[in-house]
C-alpha cells in the first residue's frame, strides 16, 4: 500500500477499537471463531479485474479490492492470505471452507444471497460493452444489442454471462476463464464485443488505443458490488457491516476508491 493509506490507517486505530475483533472464540460465530483461531484472513481473488485486483509487472497483487483486504485484516489483527483462483471458482472455494471472504468484483445479486451472505456495496458498478463497432458502442438499452448473428464474449461464472443469457437472448456467447482471454478474442475479430463491467471495459479501450475499441456512453444496468461471505454466521456478517462502516466513516474508502477510480498513475504498474 502506498504511504497515503497507511497514514488513513493510522489515523483509522480510534474507529478501528468500535469494531475490535471478541477477545474470546464463539460457538455462536463458528467462521468468526476459526478465522480467529488461525491468526489469518483468506481472501479471494481472480487476480485479473484492473482496478479493483490485477498483478502488477513485478507480480504484486494491486488494486482496490488488495487495498481493502489489507485494511480488514489489518484491523482485525490478523495476517492477510489472498488466495488466487479462476473467478468462477471462488464461490465454490468460499462454499468449500478454501477461504473466509471473496473480494473480487462480485455483484450482489438475489440469486447468489441465497447461498451467501453479502456485506456493502463498496462501489456501484454497471455492465458495458468493448467493441470496435460504432453502431454497437452507440447501444442506450440491452434491445439494443440484442441480435441474431451476433457474438458476445463474457467471463464464466459472471454476471456478465448472466446478462448475455437472460436480457440477449438472439445473441450467440462464448465465455472465458479471465478477461485478458476475451480480449483476445475481440482482437483477432472472433468476436463482435465483450460484455463486463464499466470500469473493465474502459481501462481496456485505454490500454489499446491503436485498436479502435469503445465502449457505451453509459452503463446498461446498475451493479452493486460487496464482499461475500458464507452463509450461517451473522456475528461475521455484522462484525464486516461495523468495520466497513468504520472504514466508511474514517475516509479511507472514499480515498482507495478515488486512487483507484479516478486517478491513472497507477496504470504504469501493468504489465
Amino acid at each position: 500500500m502506498g504511504r497515503s493509506i497507511a497514514i488513513l490507517l493510522a489515523a483509522f486505530g480510534l474507529a478501528a477499537s468500535l469494531v475490535s475483533a471478541p477477545a474470546q472464540a464463539s460457538s455462536e460465530s463458528p467462521i468468526l471463531s476459526r478465522i480467529l483461531s488461525s491468526g489469518e484472513l483468506r481472501v479471494g481473488m481472480s487476480g485479473g479485474q484492473p482496478p479493483l485486483n490485477f498483478k502488477s509487472k513485478s507480480g504484486a497483487l494491486m488494486g482496490l479490492e488488495v487495498d481493502l483486504a489489507n485494511a480488514l485484516a489489518g484491523i482485525m489483527n490478523l495476517e492477510l492470505k489472498i488466495v488466487e483462483k479462476p473467478f468462477s471458482e471462488l464461490l465454490g472455494a468460499l462454499a468449500g471452507g478454501e477461504v473466509d471472504l471473496v473480494i473480487s468484483g462480485l455483484t450482489i445479486t438475489p440469486e447468489r444471497n441465497t447461498k451467501f451472505a453479502f456485506v456493502g456495496p463498496y462501489y456501484l458498478s454497471g455492465k458495458s460493452i468493448l467493441t470496435r463497432s460504432t453502431s454497437l458502442a452507440q447501444a442506450d438499452e440491452a434491445a439494443d444489442l440484442d441480435q441474431a448473428g451476433l457474438k458476445l464474449a463474457a467471463l464464466e461464472g459472471s454476471t456478465s454471462q448472466q446478462f448475455v443469457q437472460s436480457r440477449l437472448p438472439k445473441a450467440s456467447l462464448v465465455t472465458t476463464p479471465n478477461y485478458d482471454e476475451a480480449v483476445k478474442l475481440l482482437l483477432a475479430d472472433e468476436v463482435d464485443a465483450v460484455v463486463a463491467d464499466r470500469e473493465i471495459v474502459t481501462l481496456t479501450a485505454f490500454l489499446h488505443p491503436k485498436e479502435g475499441l469503445a465502449t457505451l456512453r453509459e452503463p446498461l444496468t446498475i451493479e452493486p458490488i460487496g464482499i461475500a461471505t458464507p452463509a450461517g454466521d451473522v456475528l461475521l456478517v455484522n462484525y464486516l457491516r461495523n468495520a466497513m462502516g468504520a472504514l466508511e466513516a474514517s475516509g479511507f474508502m472514499s480515498a482507495v476508491r478515488a486512487r483507484w477510480l479516478e486517478r491513472s498513475d497507477w496504470l504504469q504498474q501493468l504489465p
